[in-house]
């Protein structure tokens, strides 16, 4: 009964959402980030177990969504992907990053114990892309962090842009106090360098997916040491707060940008559930305008 309501919801508010890039033809690309909470490849598997009605009311999220690109992360593997994203329709590339191994019960849950949570992409099959090496320094040598998956996606006429989906730290929101903070202080000047280079290539880049950190926050040191005008980054929520989850009014996900190319980026949207929450975290998107360049 629950999956018959989410899926009504999602039918009835799919025909309020913009065209997706192949119906409104070449000028329009729709790119996603999204954390699908501890996504498995089985039922009733890993800290957010779910049934066969679950997957099927994330592939109908997935429609309403209607993305040409998603960023994820907690993904167990590449069959769980396709479990949301069906093969048919979707390309999936994830990080080679096996994990540590270690069995681990949840916190929640102690009969189940975690899976793998990585990152990757899901890329609407008929967009080209090229797959660059993962981003492993991000690790700081230790398999239970995640690594980043980096791809070129090559837009029919348009320019290329290369998109990094990122998954840092947690437990570090706010501040620098802790040893989660002086984890995340070594991760951030790896982003860093990661965008320099992009920007000192020519290269339109976004870096999008699970931050951990309310960056936009005006003190935020991260931040700070990111955007020092080389180059000039902005986000795409551009000063919007967050609605997935009332307690936290602020943006722990992001995509963010070098300025030089906000001409190329409009219309970004947090999508929220319309029904049962199907993840802890909401997707955010922005679209990719031909018009712009």
């Amino acid at each position: 009964m629950r999956f018959l309501i989410v899926a009504c919801s999602l039918m009835l508010g799919a025909c309020a959402t913009a065209p997706r890039a192949s119906q409104a033809g070449p000028q329009h690309l729709r790119i996603a980030a999204w954390n699908i909470e501890h996504l498995a490849e089985r039922d009733d598997s890993g800290c957010a177990p779910r049934t066969e009605a679950d997957y099927a009311a994330l592939r109908a999220f997935v429609t309403h969504l209607d993305a040409d690109v998603v960023a994820f992360q907690e993904v167990e593997s590449v069959a769980a992907a396709e479990r949301v994203f069906t093969p048919e329709a979707w390309a999936i590339v994830m990080e080679a990053r096996p994990g540590a191994g270690r069995i681990s019960a949840c916190n929640d849950r102690p009969t189940h114990n975690i899976n793998r949570q990585a990152t990757g992409f899901a890329i609407r099959r008929g967009v080209a892309f090229e797959r660059m090496p993962d981003l492993t320094a991000l690790q700081l040598g230790n398999d239970d962090l995640r690594s980043s998956v980096d791809v070129i996606v090559r837009p029919h006429g348009e320019a290329a842009i290369r998109l990094l989906v990122v998954h840092l730290k947690s437990r570090c929101a706010s501040g620098a106090a802790g040893d989660d903070c002086a984890v995340l202080a070594r991760q951030a000047p790896i982003v860093e360098a990661w965008m320099e280079a992009r920007a000192h290539g020519g290269e339109s880049f976004l870096v999008l997916g699970d931050f951990n950190r309310r960056l936009a926050r005006p003190d935020d040191v991260i931040w700070a040491g990111w955007d020092d005008g080389a180059p000039d980054l902005g986000f795409a929520s551009a000063g919007q707060g967050a609605q997935c989850n009332p307690q936290y009014p602020e943006f722990i996900d992001h995509i963010v940008f070098n300025q030089a190319d906000v001409a190329r980026f409009g219309n970004f949207r947090e999508w929220t559930y319309a029904g049962a929450r199907l993840s802890d975290h909401c997707p955010i998107s922005i679209d990719l305008d031909r018009a712009g360049e």
